[in-house]
């Protein structure tokens, strides 16, 4: 690839002064396309690669507005409300510039490597003083392989340390080719048990191992990050399995974590209009002294 070139690619946010994302103080940029469909996905509105339209329609007045200039008939006001019909909505964001109350909002744009890097660079400073950097999150970074390529590229030319959030499904081609320019892989395995790998995010977990196996037996520095489902892999089964493949991979427990589930994500899926999927799995969150228990197997 041509180090100079620069591709556009599509993200959602970039969220400077994180802390949890990586080591020291960071830049995290979400970026847009995931290759899994997790039922306790955090980010929906990164699932697909177009913009995806948020409506909070708490906030809404009825002012009719957003009716007016839909070209596709899909917003109508009803009992003092905006509601959107998303089989004609197309996201394109004509409701966003007329909402006198921001309800409406396009979480998704295109952007170039320089413009994310010029973003990255204003914090220099804060990433020398704590040891931090870029971390890319989604989403999935390996979904626009190109464009990540080229972002993780552009920061070490800049001396920035990369970080790559990721679940690890795509052609190991992809996975070589940014290697060398990610100082750390935060690895998410959801589950061993193949069988219910496909029931919970929609597609096999055989190339998700097989490139945790690479990236570990290459000498890359890769932390696997188990997210605690209720209900689905918060238990002594997932957690002990996830224990044995790090082993396996020649890894110690300082290499392993177990993530508490955040249930804050939720209200996304009413802004995406998709709130019978989220009712239909509505997850409570068990007792921190449950998460203690299950995290005390890895030691």
């Amino acid at each position: 690839m041509d180090k100079n070139a620069q591709p556009t690619g599509k993200i959602f946010n970039i969220q400077r002064y994180s802390t949890h994302d990586g080591p020291g103080i960071r830049t995290t940029v979400f970026m847009k396309g995931c290759p899994l469909r997790c039922f306790w996905c955090q980010n929906p509105e990164s699932q697909t690669m177009g913009p995806a339209l948020f409506h909070k329609a708490e906030d809404c007045v009825g002012c009719g507005r957003c009716e007016e200039v839909c070209p596709y008939e899909a917003i109508q006001i009803n009992n003092g409300k905006a509601t959107v019909d998303r089989n004609r909505c197309t996201s394109c964001g004509g409701c966003v510039d007329v909402c006198p109350r921001d309800t409406f909002s396009l979480e998704g744009k295109e952007i170039t490597v320089g413009e994310v890097v010029s973003e990255v660079l204003k914090d220099r400073a804060q990433y020398a003083n704590s040891g931090g950097g870029m971390t890319l999150s989604g989403g999935d970074p390996l979904a626009q392989h190109q464009f990540t390529l080229a972002l993780l590229i552009a920061c070490k030319e800049k001396g920035i340390h990369t970080v790559v959030e990721t679940c690890g499904y795509a052609d190991q081609a992809i996975v070589r080719e940014i290697a060398p320019y990610t100082d750390i892989f935060f690895y998410d395995i959801k589950t061993l048990d193949n069988k219910k790998h496909i029931e919970g995010t929609g597609v096999e977990n055989r190339l998700i191992l097989e490139n945790a196996a690479w990236i570990a037996r290459s000498g890359k520095k890769i932390t696997l990050r188990m997210p605690m489902i209720p209900g689905f892999n918060d238990n002594e089964q997932d957690v002990k399995g996830l224990l044995a493949f790090a082993k396996d991979l020649g890894l110690g427990t300082e290499d392993v974590a177990l993530l508490k589930y955040n249930p804050l994500g939720e209200v996304k899926y009413n802004r995406l209009g998709r709130e019978n999927e989220k009712e239909s799995w509505r997850l409570i969150p068990r007792a921190d002294e449950y998460f203690d228990y299950l995290t005390k197997l890895l030691q």
